[in-house]
């Protein structure tokens, strides 16, 4: 559970669930949390916060205990007097309308609940949920694919240059390329969208659920809870829709005495199952909404207005996201594997019998 706002007096999260003897400290949680905090180049907004985590509980000894962990982090550079013209009217783009329907009134500091800073709790959750799928050998990697309708070329992708860009692209090709489209778009005082593409490898074959808990619902979920993600897919995803039967299939062969698929169009799930083959899931994450060139609005008169957005704001968020998706991705297979323990009688007794 996350909790916090914008700018309030800081974020946070509680994560349930987490098995006791886990070596954890404040350093493994801050090293994700660094990916994702404001002010690391002109292309993210200026905003800056240490984004210093804090443990509160869960961790006694540099382990943890099997309760619950808490987790916070201080806002200590909110600006809420940048915001308070918005109390007035609703942003193109952002959730002023629907929040005052739904609850009445808004926290209209830089979005209150729905702001981008709530990532913070899921980021920190994330990193725990990345220990212990590496206890399992299970890594998750996610990294810029798409940004501004710029794609990476394959053939060019290298991993370790994805920490060396301030796009997050593994193609520092693709990233020259964002580069100059970006500053176009910062001139003309507007932003970008792109896609983040997430890779897990050596995942284990059975784990979700045939039919409500599938594997591939609960990432499109979690990966579609995150603010400004507006599409997912696995695999192939839409492009399967254009494809037959006879290449979409996956066919079955024996290697190394292990049942093995020679391609994976379906992106490592099949029936709401994981198959053992990585599994690929790609988020579109939509343009930045706020935006210092002109927009037509209404404000809460009835009147139709035109404003320019003040503000400390990202001109795109699909770099910082980049590490959310890891995070959600993490946390949601987590779960489903604590969930695939009790799935056959035979693991069970093996479990409890005693000696």
């Amino acid at each position: 559970m996350t909790w916090g706002e914008s700018h309030g007096e800081g974020l946070g999260v509680v994560v349930d669930g987490c098995p006791a003897g886990i070596s954890l400290c404040e350093e493994d949680i801050q090293k994700f949390l660094n990916r994702r905090k404001p002010g690391q180049s002109k292309y993210t907004t200026p905003r800056k916060e240490d984004d210093k985590v804090s443990i509160l509980s869960g961790v006694f000894e540099g382990k943890t205990t099997g309760t619950p962990i808490s987790m916070v982090v201080y806002n200590k550079t909110q600006r809420s007097a940048d915001y308070s013209e918005i109390a007035g009217y609703y942003r193109p783009g952002h959730a002023d309308y629907t929040f005052d329907e739904k609850y009445g009134f808004r926290d209209y500091r830089g979005g209150g609940r729905s702001s981008g800073r709530e990532t913070i709790g899921r980021v920190a959750a994330g990193a725990i949920a990345v220990k212990i799928l590496e206890e399992l050998g299970i890594k998750v990697c996610a990294y810029s694919s798409r940004i501004g309708g710029i794609n990476i070329d394959y053939n060019n992708f290298d991993l370790k240059e994805r920490d060396n860009n301030a796009f997050n692209m593994p193609d520092s090709n693709a990233a020259m390329q964002v580069e100059k489209y970006a500053d176009e778009k910062l001139k003309e005082q507007d932003s970008m969208g792109g896609i983040i593409e997430c890779v897990v490898t050596g995942m284990m074959a059975g784990v979700g659920d045939p039919v409500f808990e599938k594997l591939d619902a609960n990432l499109a979920k979690a990966i579609m809870s995150i603010g400004a993600v507006k599409g997912f897919e696995i695999g192939d995803g839409f492009a399967a829709a254009d494809s037959t039967g006879s290449t979409n299939n996956d066919s079955f062969t024996i290697k190394d005495g292990r049942i093995v698929k020679k391609t994976n169009h379906s992106g490592g799930v099949l029936g709401g199952m994981s198959d053992g083959s990585d599994i690929i899931i790609r988020a579109a994450v939509k343009p930045t909404p706020s935006i210092a060139r002109t927009q037509e609005t209404v404000n809460k008169s009835g009147e139709d207005i035109e404003i320019s957005i003040k503000g400390r704001h990202d001109p795109m968020i699909v770099p910082r996201a980049v590490v959310v998706v890891e995070a959600m991705t993490a946390v949601t297979l987590v779960d489903m594997i604590f969930a695939n323990m009790t799935s056959r009688i035979d693991r069970i007794t093996e479990f409890y019998k005693r000696d």
